[in-house]
């Protein structure tokens, strides 16, 4: 695609309303680019009231500067590629809620290459969004993004001299002598004192504390240096106070009043939000904590497509840190992203009230029953009931998948086998249409599909059978966590490292005998298998704690060539099965018809590297 020279200006949108939430909207660029869209960049400019009842979630709020109104202001950065001409558009504003300042979208569903500044041909794929008339929409939400100008930020006050605990979790793969405060390059809270840290060091995520001697570590532009070198697989542990936390829960604020605008502004009915995730963590906080109303009352999403959360969803207490998840060996693993509730029966609780309860779409793959409970959002806590979601919910399991598909072929990432390629992406393209015609004209998407306790295709991980490599004896399993007294009230930690209470009981999804697993949907290479595509990899032992889960990453376990022999007598054969369940998935609703093509071409792929033949002339 051919991107036009940029026009520069800056171009101040001002809101009609005295009191609406967006002050004006700043554009430093608008650039045409081809496929008849435009791409606006610059920033948006906020205000909250403080006494409104539906910010009353915003922890330290009261902490805040205040205008001469009364009010609390703030900006972030905003991004969109919106179609130049009305007829073009479908009129649904597609937002995506941006991962550690990133943008997702476009690669999930174009199949692009990753950009910051989507405009080339190869950042924007293959126009799937842009010939379905989306206008795609962005905005800064997390405070301590990473350094990089291009990432998208929130520019939030802090609460000036309020003090308080910071948790900060680190686990090497190899031997080093540091770890940072920040999580991956994040901007990190700076201690107040150091001479009064904690740093501890211990085997597993429940297990005992070893307090290290002060003369073994020291903190040096925030970051912990160790005398000796760390050991690979042990969880390393500072606890230390810092002061003026962000007003992190501005984030939420700054979705919800930025999507209820341009649905105003630029007269788009219809508002779908899409996370991957962190951020469809963020969608499930947002719902919770009850900003799928603004501050009139307006229902601001419509539809909420949540992928790979699990059964997690991110909070904005004091001294957040919203990049740290929680799962097995992953920093801030005794985190209050686990912590439930998790169906939508309470989830819900307050976008009932509101009546702002969306259409929503989970999507998990197989990795997130194993790495981060994901089966807790159709179960009871105690894992022993199936609990049905709501007529206005569907889950989806994306069957034999990992965290994101790996590449391929795919190479050692740190677990005892290679990891799962199997890409279910051809599936969220379908989901999303199918979610976009479920609140534009009322069409009902296909019917949930996940495995269940009733059809025993839900399993404790002792009833698992798989028996073609080693399995895991042990899952991610989240427990009740104790922050301190003013947690559950007012968002305040006064405990850290928490006090660790009972546990609840996910489930995994059981394997048919070719190690795939059972339940939700699957993609034609599942239902065709030459492999065992899981959901669990183990850590190797070169990157310590061999028994645990490798975070985010699933296994690919090809069969023998007797084993493939015996299930199809040539490629014709495997192409045949690949063709008819590729067919199925698509009067079913799961795949674009349009888009079987390449799903077999993939497949192929697969078959000839697997044989040992070439695969370049495939296209």
């Amino acid at each position: 695609m051919r991107v036009s020279p940029p026009i520069l200006l800056v171009a101040i949108c001002s809101c009609r309303d005295v009191d609406a939430a967006v002050v004006r909207l700043e554009i430093a660029e608008r650039t045409p680019i081809d496929a008849g869209y435009e791409c606006w960049k610059g920033k948006v400019f906020f205000t909250v009231d403080p006494a409104n009842p539906r910010n009353r979630r915003i922890v330290d709020l009261e902490y805040a500067p205040k205008n001469s109104h009364g009010s609390v202001e703030f900006s972030a950065d905003f991004y969109s590629l919106r179609p130049r001409s009305g007829s073009k558009s479908n009129g649904t504003l597609l937002f995506e809620v941006v991962n550690r300042g990133k943008k997702g979208m476009i690669p999930m569903f174009n199949r692009a290459a990753p950009s910051a500044d989507p405009r080339t041909a190869t950042e924007l794929g293959d126009g799937l969004l842009m010939r379905d008339g989306y206008t795609l929409v962005w905005v800064g939400w997390q405070h301590d993004v990473p350094p990089p100008k291009e990432l998208m930020r929130l520019y939030a006050p802090v609460a000036t001299g309020v003090k308080g605990l910071v948790r900060s979790e680190f686990t090497p793969t190899k031997p080093v002598d540091r770890f940072p405060l920040g999580d991956a390059g994040h901007v990190p809270y700076p201690p107040i004192r150091p001479d009064a840290a904690t740093v501890t060091v211990r085997d597993e995520i429940y297990g005992p504390r070893q307090t290290l001697p002060t003369e073994s570590w020291r903190l040096e532009n925030n970051e912990v240096r160790l005398a000796a070198s760390a050991t690979p697989g042990r969880i390393y542990e500072i606890v230390y106070e810092s002061t003026d936390p962000a007003i992190a829960g501005l984030g939420l604020a700054a979705i919800r009043d930025l999507v209820s605008y341009l649905k105003r502004e630029w007269a788009l009915p219809h508002a779908i939000g899409f996370g991957t995730s962190q951020s469809a963590m963020v969608l499930r906080g947002l719902l919770y904590d009850g900003f799928n109303a603004d501050e009139q009352g307006k229902q601001v999403f419509d539809g909420v497509l949540a992928h790979v959360a699990g059964a997690r969803r991110s909070t904005f207490q004091r001294f957040t840190q919203p990049s740290r998840t929680a799962g097995p060996l992953r920093n801030a693993s005794l985190s209050t992203t686990e912590q439930g509730p998790y169906t939508d029966d309470d989830l819900l609780r307050q976008a009932r009230t509101d009546r702002a309860v969306p259409k929503i779409f989970y999507t998990n793959s197989s990795y997130e029953y194993w790495g981060s409970a994901a089966s807790l959002l159709h179960t009871s806590p105690d894992g022993e009931r199936d609990v049905a979601p709501p007529a206005t919910t569907r889950i989806y399991l994306l069957a034999g998948g990992q965290h994101g598909p790996a590449a391929f072929p795919p190479a050692d990432a740190g677990g005892r086998n290679l990891p799962n390629f199997n890409d279910y992406r051809w599936i969220l393209r379908s989901l999303l249409a199918r979610m976009q015609a479920w609140v534009a004209q009322g069409t009902e998407p296909p019917t949930s599909a996940y495995p269940t306790l009733e059809a025993k295709t839900l399993v404790p991980v002792s009833a698992y059978t798989f028996d073609r490599a080693e399995k895991p004896a042990i899952l991610h399993i989240p427990h009740g966590l104790d922050f301190g007294p003013e947690y559950g009230t007012k968002g305040i930690v006064t405990r850290e490292p928490p006090r660790v209470g009972r546990a609840y009981v996910p489930r995994v999804p059981q394997a048919d005998r070719a190690g795939n697993d059972l339940g939700g949907v699957r993609m034609p290479e599942l239902s065709c298998p030459l492999a065992s595509f899981t959901g669990w990899n183990l850590r190797s032992a070169k990157i310590g704690a061999s028994s645990y889960l490798l975070g985010n990453t699933g296994s690919y376990i090809p069969f023998s060539n007797t084993e493939i022999s015996q299930a199809f007598t040539d490629e014709a054969a495997y192409q045949s099965c690949v063709e008819q369940a590729a067919s199925t998935l698509s009067r079913q609703g799961f795949l674009d018809a349009a888009d079987i093509p390449e799903v077999r071409k993939s497949a192929s792929r697969h078959w000839h590297w697997r044989m040992g033949q070439a695969v370049s002339s495939i296209k």
